[in-house]
């Protein structure tokens, strides 16, 4: 018998175990399907090595359908550390505007004056350690690239910006900043400072804090309404039970919902229609997918134009707001430093993203088989105001393929063609048919009031209807914030994991 068991040692799931092991009294379980590196020096090179990430050896081989017609591979990370521990690195908050956005939904402790102190705390700011908005003693160390360290097309990029007109951010976390320069990340040199690294690493020795690795979660324990544990399935196979107190969900936006329909708690026709009893009818479940729509220009390079595979992927960042718009900073454009294969012609992708999205995507549970991937619609695009930031966000982004010194190193535009056309109405096509994920799903189990039938959970992270249960991942928020999502899923483990930790007798502990 555990207190708390978290499910999912991912961005949020570390935080919140290594939160709620500070209390001694508590015994906390954190189960993670994926393997565990305790040592550093053991870890592989893939999970250390920030400069690209993890593709395939950590991986949940899931797929998503990013518009009509079309499946891709959807990257998540199955390991300690969750997609910390895989990803970009990029260690981006958002604008205030986002969580204050959240709290005018009725979540109460959300805005962005009761989440700052959440950002402040997990992060050790090298560069700007005395601004009033940034920490300088927290578990994950963030720095920026320095021009001298930035490699040529990265330099390229900003000094492009620059002739556009663009003005320089020195720290794109700066609440009010706005414009390009180098991109705040959570790495020192090529090591990659993952939750795994940052919040676990300290945690492990506490006597009360068991890690459960290479341990799915099939499905929650329910005695009628209440949480009781979790059934697990080991790598050799074997079905048990572990019981607690409290669970703490935070296995993902994409594997979470799948646990509660396996468990009874979902949409009543969906979760019977894969043969589950309903336990709690909960409309929310796998709604609200929210995420990043994206596409690229490729560029094929002069000879000579040197492309390093082995260099940081990427280094600086673009953020501005769509002409006309009412969402600031809702368009992002990234430099990515190499495309294609080595052994092919040298090429780089210049990135428009959109970060601020008003249309919503759906996840679907298709079986009660745990190991069966669910079913991922993102929808981008189908509603008019993301398509048409998107294509001006596209069109920005071929400006920069004409600038200088951008412009000297490029031989040819490989996508879009311009011989097919670059026009508006040819660029809102391609947009339609090809925008892609920025990999960064949210919202599937919303946060919200319980009179929100759409909401899954309160303000506290508890769900609706279910007692001894609550969740704390990327799928509570309500919208993707405009910002790669890994700060914020471990702002939301700071936050779920305090209150856990010195509220404990409003969650049953």
């Amino acid at each position: 018998m555990y207190d708390a068991i978290v499910v999912g040692a991912g961005s949020a799931g570390c935080v919140v175990a290594a939160r709620l092991s500070e209390n001694p009294n508590l015994r906390v379980a954190l189960v993670e399907a994926g393997p565990d590196y305790p040592q550093l020096d053991q870890t592989p090179f893939d999970l250390v090595n920030s400069h690209n990430n993890s593709y395939r050896d950590h991986d949940w081989g899931f797929s998503y359908e990013p518009t009509s017609g079309r499946e891709d591979r959807f990257p998540r990370g199955r390991v300690t550390g969750g997609s910390s521990a895989v990803n970009t690195t990029i260690a981006l908050r958002g604008v205030p505007e986002d969580y204050d956005e959240w709290a005018s939904l009725g979540n109460d402790g959300w805005a962005w004056p009761d989440v700052l102190p959440a950002f402040k705390r997990l992060e050790r700011d090298l560069d700007f350690p005395d601004a009033d908005y940034h920490g300088d003693s927290g578990p994950i160390t963030i720095r920026r690239y320095p021009e001298g360290e930035l490699v040529n097309a990265q330099s390229a990029f900003l000094s492009a910006a620059k002739k556009l007109d663009y003005p320089f951010c020195a720290d794109a976390n700066d609440p009010d900043g706005w414009g390009a320069g180098p991109h705040p990340m959570n790495k020192l040199g090529r090591l990659r400072v993952s939750a795994a690294v940052g919040y676990l690493a300290p945690a492990r020795i506490r006597p009360n804090l068991d890690i459960i690795a290479d341990t799915m979660v099939l499905r929650l324990l329910m005695d009628k309404r209440k949480c009781t544990g979790v059934e697990v399935r080991d790598l050799d196979g074997h079905v048990h039970q572990i019981n607690a107190k409290l669970v703490v969900l935070a296995a993902g936006s994409l594997m979470s919902p799948g646990i509660l329909m396996r468990s009874g708690l979902g949409p009543r026709r969906e979760v019977e229609g894969i043969g589950v009893e309903s336990i709690v009818d909960l409309m929310g479940v796998g709604e609200n997918l929210s995420d990043h729509p994206a596409t690229a220009v490729l560029c094929e390079l002069k000879d000579g134009v040197a492309v390093d595979f082995d260099g940081p992927i990427i280094q600086t960042i673009l953020r501005y707001t769509a002409e006309g718009s009412e969402k600031r900073n809702d368009l992002q454009i990234e430099q990515i430093s190499f495309a294609g294969r080595p052994d092919g012609p040298p090429q780089f992708v210049i990135a428009p993203v959109l970060e601020y999205q008003y249309g919503r995507g759906k996840l679907t549970t298709l079986s009660a088989d745990p190991s069966a991937a669910p079913r991922v619609e993102n929808k981008f695009c189908e509603d008019e105001r993301d398509l048409n930031r998107l294509v001006d966000c596209l069109i920005d982004t071929l400006a920069f393929v004409e600038a200088e010194p951008l412009k000297g190193m490029i031989s040819s535009l490989v996508f879009p063609d311009p011989s097919r056309g670059i026009e508006r109405q040819d660029l809102e096509t391609l947009c339609r048919r090809f925008a892609g994920s920025g990999y960064h799903p949210c919202g599937t189990l919303k946060m919200g009031p319980q009179e929100d039938e759409t909401a899954v959970v309160d303000s506290r992270g508890r769900c609706h209807g279910v007692e001894q249960l609550v969740i704390a991942d990327a799928s509570i928020m309500p919208s993707v914030p405009r910002a790669n999502t890994n700060l914020t899923c471990l702002m939301i483990g700071e936050k779920i994991g305090e209150w856990l930790r010195t509220e404990p007798q409003n969650f049953g502990l």
